[in-house]
């Protein structure tokens, strides 16, 4: 799937080219506000407080909703599921389009603070790759807990030792995956 999102990335961008737009914040939204040990740009507060609400929201919907359950019994063994009559192809879809519109809704979100280009993306998947693995196939939590423990130390990497910031989420993999193969929180089968 990367290299097909390769793919369709060098279209678009044959077709449109790469000159990047940058967005301005919302009115209501500008300004900072002093925390007393930083200075929160107003925009990046709403970003961080919207993260949750979705995350959280993500999170309740697979693990304490019927359509949850269903989902997750329909990854472990989709011809039972199937026999009780829920159409787990149609479903499966779903989901996929649901990740879709999280990804795009956080494009969104991301589009005062980072240029938006077509390759804003690319940088990130490998990044975002590195998370799941970390936090464990499977486990919507683990990749919650991940992404904010290495966004926090590449962000220290990237102040103390900035050379370093581009690489120490992959060294950070490479001794989850030699200790636990199966990630901090995933199961061992």
């Amino acid at each position: 799937t990367f290299g097909l999102a390769l793919i369709v990335q060098g279209v678009f961008l044959q077709y449109y080219g790469s000159s990047g737009q940058s967005y301005d914040t919302p009115e209501a939204l500008s300004g900072a506000t002093n925390l007393g040990f930083m200075i929160l740009p107003n925009y990046r507060g709403f970003v961080v407080a919207a993260s949750l609400v979705i995350c959280f929201g993500t999170w309740f919907l697979i693990e304490r909703t019927r359509l949850g359950s269903m989902l997750r019994a329909g990854t472990e063994n989709p011809a039972l599921v199937q026999a009780f009559g829920v159409n787990v192809p149609l479903m499966v879809t779903l989901t996929y389009a649901g990740g879709a519109a999280l990804a795009g809704l956080a494009g969104v979100l991301a589009a005062p603070v980072i240029q938006v280009t077509p390759l804003m993306g690319s940088n990130l998947i490998i990044v975002v790759f590195a998370v799941v693995v970390i936090g464990g196939m499977g486990s919507i939590i683990g990749s919650i807990v991940t992404g904010l423990v290495l966004g926090l130390v590449e962000g220290l990497t990237r102040v103390f030792y900035p050379e370093a910031s581009n690489v120490v989420v992959f060294f950070i993999m490479a001794i989850v995956l030699m200790i636990r193969p199966a990630g901090l929180f995933g199961k061992e089968k």
